[in-house]
């Protein structure tokens, strides 16, 4: 089990970081892996990321709640908010600004994956893959709720395509007492964060209680 840290990023934003950048590379292509919210008072304005580059690797935002405006140096620029994903390949280098926003709520909740690209695509073009929450599909399997970002389950794929590491990104959401059970070939590397609720991986209690848990769930070809 990973105990998330608190850590600082951007203009001064507190994040719980469970994945973070190093030599060893251990989680291999996953690089980092930031939750985020901004929803203690004491915290004081939302700061955000101004501009910041980017190169060799694909950055994966996953909101919950609230929104974040980005824009970046090729002239992009958009709005995500509850339930959308940007996927962003960032190729052979991007400069890039994401700035929360509070929601009607008063919250700001999500995740930021990052992932290794290959060697071979490192100097690849930059792309914007922005996913609205209402095309991803979800999928109800024996007290499983999935929505499916990226990748198959039971002849169901996410929107996300033509990605290296050919993943697999799913929130999971399950009915009190329930299982879910998803094969993980040998030599594939797998992450699983539980963010609200109680979970169980191979005997290992994961804390936080509530009546039901739910997770982000990431799984990736070996290269």
């Amino acid at each position: 089990m990973i105990e998330p840290q608190l850590v600082v990023e951007g203009a001064g934003v507190l994040l719980r970081r469970s994945v973070s950048p190093r030599a060893s590379n251990e989680y291999d292509p996953f690089l980092l892996f930031d939750h985020f919210a901004f929803n203690n008072p004491l915290e004081g304005p939302i700061r955000g990321f101004p501009m910041h580059p980017h190169r060799g690797i694909e950055t994966v935002t996953y909101i919950l709640d609230g929104s974040v405006n980005h824009r970046d140096s090729l002239g992009n620029a958009g709005t995500i908010g509850p339930g959308d994903v940007q996927w962003m390949t960032s190729g052979r280098g991007i400069l890039h600004e994401e700035m929360p926003k509070r929601g009607s709520s008063g919250n700001i909740y999500g995740f930021q994956l990052w992932v290794n690209l290959p060697a071979a695509q490192k100097m690849g073009q930059p792309r914007y893959q922005e996913v609205n929450s209402s095309t991803i599909p979800v999928v109800e399997k024996d007290g499983a709720t999935i929505r499916l970002v990226a990748g198959e389950v039971d002849g169901v794929r996410g929107p996300v395509t033509e990605i290296a590491a050919s993943p697999l990104y799913m929130d999971v959401k399950l009915a009190p007492g329930a299982t879910f059970t998803y094969p993980i070939p040998s030599g594939h590397t797998a992450l699983a964060y539980v963010f609200e609720g109680v979970g169980e991986f191979s005997g290992g209690k994961l804390l936080n209680r509530s009546a039901w848990s739910s997770s982000t769930m990431m799984a990736t070809r070996s290269r």
